[in-house]
Formats: C-alpha cells, sequence, structure tokens
C-alpha cells in the first residue's frame, strides 16, 4: 500500500536530536496543508539523513510519500506520519496546469452567507 499526501508546507519546526541505545537519532516536523474547500494541516516527520536530502522549504507544494505508525508508551498511543519521499511540482510551484487531483486552494470569500460547515 502506497499513502501519499499533497499540500502546501505551511510551518517547519525545528530540528531535534538526541542519544538512543542504537546512537544517535535527528528528526525534523513539517505541517502540510491539504487543499479543498476544506484545508487541513497534516504534522510529518522526518528522520535522519532525510532531513538534509528532502530540503524542505516554507511555503512549497509538495507531494510527501509517508508511512503511519502507532506505538504505546505508558498506556497512551502516539501516531507519527513519516515521510519516505518528497515530490516536488515540475518547473516550481504554480506553474503549468496542476497534476491530476490537485485541488488549487480556495480564494477567502468576501461572502460570508454560503459559509456553512459539512456538520
Amino acid at each position: 500500500m502506497s499513502l501519499e499526501i499533497t499540500g502546501k508546507v505551511i510551518q517547519i519546526l525545528e530540528e531535534k536530536s538526541g542519544e538512543s541505545k542504537n546512537g544517535t537519532w535527528r528528526k525534523q516536523e513539517f505541517v502540510l496543508e491539504t487543499p479543498g474547500q476544506y484545508p487541513k494541516p497534516v504534522c510529518l516527520v522526518v528522520w535522519g539523513d532525510k532531513i538534509d536530502e528532502f530540503g524542505v522549504k516554507d511555503g512549497e507544494t509538495l507531494t510527501a510519500h509517508i508511512d503511519i505508525e502507532s506505538r504505546e508508551y505508558n498506556g497512551k498511543w502516539y501516531t507519527d506520519v513519516k515521510a519516505w519521499r518528497v515530490e516536488r511540482k515540475a518547473g516550481g510551484e504554480g506553474s503549468g496546469p496542476p497534476a491530476a487531483g490537485d485541488e488549487p486552494w480556495p480564494e477567502p470569500s468576501s461572502d460570508d452567507s454560503d459559509d456553512e460547515l459539512p456538520f
């Protein structure tokens, strides 16, 4: 199963590092905002050398290939969305027609009368 998420990078969090029984580790999280009528922020994590390899930049649009993994610690469950590959749109952001399945970000509306929630 291959999972992907496409969105615009809206925040890059500070890199964290430490020591474990397996040696030194590094991780960095970034937040993608999905396109569509109801954009959703999703926090992804990148581990080790992939941080430098991906070179994620604030404001860029990308597609991340992800794995979702949960683990239990002291009776609580924690879930990570781990990016293992990142693809950028060919030609950079905003050039050419959108790829299949891409939806542009909605423009702000000045008419609030149609602003109803779907639930």
